[in-house]
């Protein structure tokens, strides 16, 4: 790394910066381990295997059904929306599955929804309100 400046002013700016780029990589993984989960089970679901990952140890083997399935058991479902813009990615955003705002959305299930909407990179869409089918008090 290169010599750091002497005076707080810029190091704070220097600190601040970075710890910006953190969170919004901290977003991104958490994001990121949630597809590849889907798709591990998604692998041995197709080849006819028992899935192993992180929802299979909890004892859930099947991954949330997408929003356009009919589900009868009447439990919401949920979905991440990963949004962009030019200086960096703005908060992912978790929203209930029949939520019509917000541009693409990848399924997540319960369990994950809650997980994300604690990190500080995540909200709770406020039209839906994830929040409160999850019977979480964020404000």
């Amino acid at each position: 790394m290169a010599e750091l400046p002497p005076d707080p002013a810029r190091l704070r700016a220097i600190l601040a910066f970075l710890e910006e780029r953190v969170a919004e990589n901290e977003t991104v993984g958490i994001y990121l381990r949630l597809q590849r989960d889907a798709v591990r089970e998604a692998l041995a679901r197709a080849e006819g295997l028992e899935p192993t990952g992180p929802r299979a140890r909890r004892g859930r083997s099947t991954l949330p059904a997408p929003a356009s399935s009919g589900r009868t058991t009447g439990a919401p479902g949920f979905t991440v929306e990963r949004r962009k813009r030019a200086m960096g990615p703005e908060p992912a955003r978790i929203h209930t599955d029949d939520c019509t705002t917000g541009g693409t959305q990848h399924p997540v299930g319960a369990e994950e929804a809650c997980a994300a909407l604690v990190d500080p990179m995540v909200e709770a869409c406020p039209f839906c309100r994830p929040d409160a089918a999850l019977g979480m008090d964020l404000d």
